[in-house]
């Protein structure tokens, strides 16, 4: 016996994004060795000077906070106090997203008596672009991994596979996802606009975007805003790998 003819799309959009975004063996070995450059915490780059500095980390797309564990590790070595962004799977409609990192923001921000530095990896880094420019009292630096700023949808054709499908569960109801509306719709038109607004100039802003990425096109990751950071590393990795971290290091 056939189910809802609604639930039966939502099932085929998952499955048929999932298979689609599955990453190239190729993609997997760089990823693979970019994990394993930063494994054994007995051979992580020397940190930068955190100075009890609050660091917020914000995950990419379909990601959670555990995406982000080892890089909070790091850094607290160095003297940081690490906070989680509060976020399960990086697949909700901005606005919502946006209120409720504000709300952590301000945590803490007042935990910590002085602004933050916001990591965000991939849509991580968009959600921070906006939230900077919309409290930029709340902010000190903002660092972004592969950040598609410029366009949202400018990702490989695999990763605009698993948006559609992500978009077309939201639009069939399910709670706690984007829907198609909310790339064009009023529901975040304010966040879009931000995105268009001069940064602030009072917040630093470095972004480190590669060549080879896989999942994001690297000219959507441009600002000029930003110190840019452009290193050869998947954009899977860009939390984990070496040089990532040794780029951090010189600049925060």
């Amino acid at each position: 016996m056939g189910g809802a003819p609604g639930l039966t799309r939502a099932a085929d959009a998952l499955r048929f994004g999932t298979e689609a975004a599955r990453p190239r063996p190729a993609v997997v070995a760089r990823a693979a060795r970019e994990w394993l450059s930063t494994r054994d915490p007995r051979a992580w780059p020397a940190p930068p000077e955190g100075d009890g500095r609050p660091v917020l980390l914000v995950p990419g797309f379909l990601a959670g906070d555990a995406s982000l564990r080892r890089l909070g590790a790091w850094l607290r070595t160095g003297g940081f106090r690490t906070y989680r962004s509060g976020i399960a799977a990086n697949v909700d409609c901005m606005e919502p997203l946006l209120a409720r990192l504000e709300i952590r923001a301000q945590d803490v921000v007042r935990r910590a008596g002085a602004p933050m530095v916001l990591v965000g990896q991939s849509r991580g880094g968009t959600l921070g672009r906006v939230l900077a420019a919309r409290r930029p009292d709340l902010v000190q630096t903002l660092v972004t991994l592969g950040s598609p700023v410029g366009d949202q949808l400018a990702v490989a054709p695999r990763t605009r596979v698993a948006v559609t499908a992500v978009g077309t569960l939201g639009s069939l109801g399910l709670p706690g996802l984007f829907s198609h509306a909310c790339m064009d719709g009023p529901c975040c038109a304010p966040s879009r606009a931000q995105l268009l607004e001069p940064f602030p100039g009072g917040v630093r802003y470095v972004a480190v975007v590669s060549p080879v990425d896989e999942v994001v096109r690297p000219e959507a990751c441009l600002d000029p805003a930003a110190d840019l950071v452009e290193l050869h590393v998947s954009h899977v990795g860009m939390g984990v790998d070496a040089t990532v971290w040794r780029a951090l290091s010189a600049r925060l």
